[in-house]
């Protein structure tokens, strides 16, 4: 009898402070990609970094470190490998040959997390077309890989084919799944045609800032959520009436620091949902320290994807965490430095001309006063397309 149970892996993450990068940010980037690892399934049993001007383009670290790496991991028998930057696939090969367990690199990791995700046919098929367009320049390193390992991160592919299989036949499926994604987005669009007469607003911001918990108490629907990045791949719309004005709110897949660029590009048609959008909620989970810099790679990711124009209402949420969980209250060395809520509120309306509002979705805090400026700002669009339904409002 087979055994079906879960396989708990150990791994490690190694990090590079280069010379285009910062150390602050590197420790932020290791933090984020062990919550990574423990949304995938898998125990993070220590981090390697080390100072680089560039990654080595043989083996991605130094030789020196490479050794002290293996060492660890012979002797604290480690299942995988896992490093913040993308890996060539010489670079896989040659690390693989050295430590002589699982290798994957931040894009893979998130790919696996998405794949054991994906609930829907459209989710599982945007997946499936990211892994293999992953995969296919990679696909020798790949046969050696799922002959040798059983289960675990980066085995949730598009099934076991792909032992037996070549370039041409994954080319083939490539060209199928773009196909099948071209009459998704048909079919899409025409759901989006069906509700041409509502003003829509889309939910955006970093995983796990609180978009779905939102989702849920504004429309008192039940939409997957829980405190691990990536809870939510499928895109839900809700009809909501506030005071008589009717629109459809829309809840989209996080944002990440690194996004992939095929899952971006496979994810279109959930994307689609942004773009079309007449009015964005961004969700920051303001009790995280980096949410500054999360704050920014939204908007970058939202400017990729040509919609940073769009109206904007920020969205400060978890409130109640605020200040960040991980700060010693005690220690005036660090508490002095940090600003109050009231404080960064009259900082963050004094600098930014965009309509804010602080509240804690888990606690039901301020929701009213989200719910009356979602109301004003809706408003706004309705007037301007809809005059003939002014007696709405």
């Amino acid at each position: 009898m087979n055994d079906t149970s879960p396989v708990i892996e150990k791994a490690v993450l190694i990090g590079l402070i280069t010379s285009r990068s910062i150390e602050q940010h590197v420790n932020d980037y290791l933090d984020e990609l062990e919550f990574l690892l423990e949304t995938a399934g898998a125990i993070p049993a220590k981090r390697f970094v080390q100072r680089l001007d560039n990654p080595d383009s043989r083996t991605f670290v130094g030789s020196g470190k490479l050794q002290e790496i293996a060492e660890y991991v012979k002797a604290e028998k480690i299942d995988a490998v896992v490093c913040d930057d993308e890996l060539s696939p010489s670079q896989i090969r040659n690390l693989e040959k050295v430590l002589e367990c699982k290798i994957m690199d931040r894009t893979a990791l998130i790919l696996d997390i998405f794949a054991h995700r994906a609930r829907t046919t459209t989710a599982k098929t945007q997946v499936e077309l990211a892994q293999y367009e992953y995969m296919l320049p990679r696909l020798t390193r790949m046969w050696i890989h799922l002959t040798k390992q059983r289960g675990g991160m980066g085995m949730r592919g598009p099934g076991e084919k792909e032992i037996e299989t070549d370039r041409r036949i994954i080319r083939e499926r490539i060209i199928y799944l773009k196909d099948k994604l071209k009459t998704i987005d048909k079919q899409k669009i025409t759901q989006r045609k069906s509700r041409e007469d509502f003003v829509r607003v889309a939910l955006v911001g970093y995983t796990n800032a609180g978009k779905s918990t939102l989702m849920n108490l504004l429309s008192k629907s039940d939409v997957f959520a829980e405190n691990k990045l990536f809870a939510t791949l499928d895109t839900t719309v809700r009809k909501m009436v506030i005071e008589n004005l009717p629109f459809l709110l829309t809840d989209t897949v996080g944002f990440i620091r690194k996004l992939p660029h095929h899952l971006v590009e496979s994810f279109k048609s959930t994307l689609d949902e942004v773009r079309e959008a007449d009015l964005l909620l961004h969700i920051v989970d303001i009790s995280h320290p980096g949410f500054e810099e999360q704050i920014n790679v939204v908007k970058q990711t939202l400017s990729d994807m040509n919609v940073g124009d769009k109206p904007v209402i920020m969205v400060f949420n978890k409130i109640d965490a605020f200040p960040h969980e991980d700060v010693d209250p005690f220690d005036l060395t660090i508490t002095n430095l940090l600003p109050s809520l009231e404080e960064f509120k009259n900082t963050w309306m004094a600098k930014a001309n965009i309509p804010a509002v602080f509240i804690s979705a888990k606690q039901k805090l301020n929701i009213n006063d989200l719910r009356s400026l979602l109301y004003e700002e809706v408003k706004k669009v309705h007037v301007v397309r809809y005059p003939y339904n002014s007696f709405l409002y």
